[in-house]
């Protein structure tokens, strides 16, 4: 991204840093300060811990005004503005757990400019004493923390957040800074939409690299595999009961779970509390306040728990079920270890969870049931999660490049689950047992379309009786028993894989029946080449039934096009999602509509030179060709010949 050749004086950014508390700066800081105030406009993608406060308040103490602070969480509020008034910084915030005499105070403080620095609420922006106190504000900068939850195609979307635009035009002089800690490229370009910010915003990327994570997934195969698993990352990341080695966080997926997990490891002598949605907020504080003050070891939580938490010693991290998408997931996992020192995160995945996330997104929220669009991005969210769960290449790699973070990518960190199986002993497998179980499983699936679950197509291979099968007739179907020599949990895994590849899909709501894709028809047809890889026949769990010799650890045939975007491809795609954002702006719309990062990625790496051709990128389908068809193919003959590029595939 670009930077200013000219910054601040040296002296007054040294002057700054060192009233803030600060000797030095810390990677990639100082670069944003310049850009922000040289430029006026940076969105900056950075992890939690990585420094992202600094980027505002060294801006807010140099420039004469108050800076007005958009944050969500009130308790980071108040331990932010507690350490700059300790420092001689003149700040407040505004919230609603103050009383109503005491906001009027801090407010009618704030109209005379006696703070250089004002946290808010976004629940505040639509108060009208407060916006009419706005259009008289001395307003040098304002910083949207968090500035993810603005974007309905996020993990975390709040409403609230809406009103932050309005706020910006209010202030038209003001410079602005949006600061997430997870944002991939679309849900960037939405933060630049919904804020009125140009396509030409500065972008800064940086942080994500975490080596010191031993990430790794895993699939169980019921509660006690479950229990042995967690039991064994916190042996190893903590030695066991009072030893002292630090702390750890487990992610459960529902509250009821929270409590039972809680009640295990207690029993086992952890030190352990529950912290989730359902408990009251005096219990909710002391769980919180007991984990910062070290008095407790673990803490069973749902996804209510961790913004703003800020332990450094936290060494492991495991979820017991996955959440909705590698954005929330990374934002969890990404609070262990900020210490540097090694630390684990370990993912568990069951094979209904495909399902199960399928009915939570399809639900209704507050009586209202989510449109289409916005089920199948968050259930594409999802996928991408199982993807990477599902392993097949460096575990931070595969987070580095989902986040666009290309620069900090590691060719192999040597510490997740899958560096470790590739450097050992993992054998090649055949690209055409590769294509022969998936176009078989497809056939399955294309057999029980729209009438049954994953479970019926795996007991159609298998060849065994099921009731559902009989009363349908495909126990007399050329696919019944195709695979029977491979054990059930294995054709389960190849199924999901198959779902998370794109080829199969879920419909039905809360009993979802299995749907084959057109891709997947292309696939099982032999028109086109499956691009997965089938998972590990090793350690006895997918082994073939009947003592056959089992397969090694397999990859699947090279890819049409490269996983990885050199930098042709990379300015292409740039230039992709600055034509994106146009078109959504003009049809408005969220940039998610038009097309998804996938799409423009495989656009960008294939470089195609005709509409048949732009049909082979993952998600352009017929209808979107007719509508950006043009565009798209314009946008890259226009940089082919800027470039001098050759197709990638």
């Amino acid at each position: 991204m670009t930077t200013p050749a000219t910054g601040p004086d040296d002296g007054a950014l040294i002057e700054a840093l060192e009233r803030l508390g600060y000797s030095d700066f810390r990677p990639g800081q100082r670069a944003a300060v310049e850009t922000l105030i040289e430029r006026r406009r940076l969105l900056l993608v950075a992890p939690t811990g990585g420094g992202k406060s600094l980027i505002y308040q060294l801006p807010a103490v140099m420039l004469s005004g108050t800076t007005l602070v958009v944050s969500p969480l009130v308790s980071l509020m108040n331990d932010q503005v507690s350490a700059l008034v300790e420092r001689g910084v003149s700040a407040t915030y505004l919230a609603s757990t103050l009383g109503g005499s005491e906001v009027r105070a801090r407010m009618s403080a704030m109209a005379r400019g006696a703070y250089e620095l004002v946290y808010v609420a976004p629940e505040r922006l639509s108060f009208d004493g407060f916006t009419s106190l706005l259009r008289d504000l001395d307003c040098p900068l304002v910083a949207v923390d968090e500035a993810h939850c603005i974007s309905e195609w996020g993990h975390d979307f709040r409403p609230e957040y809406m009103q932050i635009g309005d706020v910006i035009r209010t202030l038209p002089d003001a410079r602005v800074l949006a600061c997430t800690a997870t944002a991939t490229p679309v849900v960037r370009d939405e933060i630049l939409e919904r804020l009125g910010l140009d396509a030409d915003t500065p972008q800064l990327v940086r942080g994500f690299a975490r080596p010191n994570l031993s990430l790794r997934a895993t699939e169980v195969d019921g509660a006690k595999d479950r229990v042995a698993r967690v039991d064994a990352a916190l042996a190893e990341a903590l030695g066991g009961p009072g030893q002292g080695q630090g702390t750890a966080i487990v992610y459960s997926p529902t509250r009821k779970a929270t409590e039972a997990e809680t009640r295990r490891l207690r029993a086992a002598g952890w030190r352990a509390a529950s912290y989730h949605a359902g408990l009251g907020g005096a219990e909710r504080e002391s769980a919180q306040a007991a984990f910062a003050a070290g008095d407790l070891e673990i803490v069973v939580a749902t996804n209510a728990f961790g913004m703003g938490i800020d332990r450094s010693d936290v060494r492991a991290v495991v979820h017991l079920g996955p959440p909705g998408s590698v954005e929330a997931y990374y934002q969890e996992v990404g609070r262990a270890g900020r210490d540097g020192k090694n630390a684990l995160g370990l993912l568990l995945i069951a094979s209904n969870d495909l399902p199960r996330r399928r009915a939570l997104i399809e639900s209704d929220i507050d009586g209202r049931l989510p449109s289409a669009g916005l089920v199948q991005h968050r259930w594409n969210l999802f996928l991408e999660l199982m993807r990477y769960a599902e392993g097949g290449s460096c575990r931070h790699d595969t987070i580095l490049r989902y986040f666009g973070d290309e620069a900090e990518t590691l060719a192999g960190c040597g510490h997740c689950d899958v560096c470790r199986n590739l450097a050992g002993d993992a054998g090649e497998q055949d690209p055409v047992l590769v294509e022969l179980v998936v176009r078989k499983a497809l056939s399955a699936v294309a057999r029980i379309h729209g009438r049954f679950g994953l479970s019926a197509a795996v007991q159609l291979l298998r060849g065994a009786k099921d009731p559902r099968l009989t009363r349908a007739g495909l126990d007399r179907s050329k696919t019944f028993g195709t695979l029977s020599e491979y054990r059930e949990d294995w054709l389960q895994r190849v199924l999901r894989r198959c779902v998370t590849a794109g080829f199969v899909d879920f419909d039905g709501g809360d009993r979802p029946v299995a749907v084959l894709l057109e891709e997947g028809r292309a696939v099982m047809l032999g028109d086109r080449k499956p691009r997965m890889l089938l998972p590990p026949l090793s350690r006895g769990r997918g082994a073939a039934a009947g003592g056959r010799k089992r397969t090694g650890d397999a990859r699947a045939p090279a890819p049409a096009v490269p996983d990885v975007m050199d930098a042709t491809s990379l300015a292409v795609f740039e230039a992709l999602r600055a034509h994106r954002l146009e078109l959504a702006r003009r049809a408005n719309v969220p940039p998610y509509v038009i097309a998804s990062d996938r799409a423009l990625r495989e656009i960008a790496l294939r470089l195609p030179r005709s509409e048949d051709e732009l049909l082979d990128a993952h998600g352009i389908g017929p209808a979107k060709v007719k509508s950006y068809g043009a565009g798209l193919l314009a946008v890259v003959e226009e940089n082919r010949a800027k470039l001098g590029a050759d197709p990638a595939g």
